[in-house]
């Protein structure tokens, strides 16, 4: 049997190393694109900066795949910028890969910004109803998911692929130096809460304290863009993808604290964001890295507060439809108290948060 090739695109991220090593395990071979990528874990490493469209297309040029797995994004200053850039970051990608006479599959991650608009205009104006299904298109607004998506549609009118876009609510899963990521943020405040007394409280909303929610782990992601790639019916579609239960946060936060050795303190109706609990942190971290022999000593590497606030303050319930590839045959399913659990798991054993005690 031939080996099938992949591209992964955004290798280093959450969503792209979990893509690579399921890809791995299934046997693929793997180029893995980042702008400082790692020859490490049996990938075949790609250095590229997409916003440069001739050192992409240099760096592609002997890359055949038959797959693309795009799991990257740059944040920017404003919508309008993260359009421009995120948009002209797919455009150059696509541009520059190889004709292939080979099937070719192209799969974009994005998420529930589809549904609920960018960061500027987050949860505002009218919103679809709950459960978010993906029948229900676009919002009439700027979005730089829009922006990747019809870029990968232009390409694939012209270079005749079949493409997939897959929309995960928060993703849970490992990696350093990431823009968004709750699981270890949350792993990181704990840390901090343990070291230095403090309350381990819930630094969102009540409607996120009290209402239902979902989220997705990285790993029930990459199981759907693969079987997405391996199934006909699935191509040239868009899904969600979560992780197959719903959860209240009342309940979640109860079970991290036990995770970490914390009281479990209710939500007393005050709003206490993360980035002003973790402000003036970095010092302690860099202490903490430096006594337990931590791998990475620079706090902002781990945590990103400014994220977890969007997400837990939202005042508005977050559901998320998964019946269009459930029908498809789609059924992987990940408890996502579990997913979190795993998380820590690795981050101590990777040494990037301490032992438990």
């Amino acid at each position: 049997m031939t080996t099938k090739t992949a591209l992964v695109v955004g290798a280093s991220g959450i969503v792209g190393s979990a893509t690579g090593a399921l890809l791995k395990k299934e046997g693929w071979q793997v180029h893995a694109l980042s702008r400082r990528p790692s020859a490490g874990d049996g990938v075949l490493p790609v250095a590229a900066d997409l916003q440069d469209p001739e050192g992409t297309a240099r760096a592609l040029a002997t890359v055949h795949p038959d797959a693309v797995f795009i799991t990257t994004w740059a944040r920017q200053d404003s919508e309008k910028e993260n359009i421009r850039v995120n948009g002209a970051m797919v455009r150059n990608l696509l541009n520059a890969l190889p004709k292939s006479e080979n099937e070719r599959h192209v799969a974009l991650v994005t998420g529930l910004k589809h549904y609920l608009g960018p960061f500027e205009a987050y949860g505002k104006g009218t919103l679809p109803q709950t459960p978010f299904r993906e029948e229900q298109g676009r919002l009439d607004v700027d979005n730089f998911y829009y922006a990747q998506e019809d870029e990968v549609f232009a390409a694939a009118r012209r270079d005749d692929f079949t493409w997939s876009v897959h929309r995960p609510h928060t993703v849970i899963g490992k990696a350093v130096g990431n823009a968004m990521n709750m699981g270890t943020t949350l792993a990181v405040y704990a840390t901090l809460c343990r070291e230095l007394g403090r309350p381990f409280r819930f630094p969102g909303v009540a409607q996120q304290w009290t209402g239902l929610t979902d989220m997705t782990d990285a790993s029930v992601l990459a199981q759907q863009m693969l079987w997405a790639v391996e199934t006909p019916a699935a191509h040239d579609q868009d899904f969600n993808v979560v992780n197959g239960d719903v959860f209240r946060w009342q309940w979640m936060w109860e079970r991290l604290a036990a995770y970490f050795g914390l009281d479990f303190v209710p939500f007393d109706g005050v709003v206490r964001p993360l980035e002003e609990q973790m402000a003036g942190d970095a010092e302690v971290w860099s202490r903490i890295a430096h006594r337990d022999g931590l791998a990475e000593p620079v706090l902002d590497r781990l945590a990103s507060p400014w994220h977890t606030d969007a997400d837990l303050g939202r005042p508005i319930e977050v559901v998320t439809d998964m019946s269009k590839s459930r029908r498809l045959g789609f059924t992987a399913y990940q408890p996502t108290d579990d997913a979190f659990f795993a998380l820590f798991d690795q981050l101590r054993a990777d040494r990037l948060i301490p032992a438990g005690r």
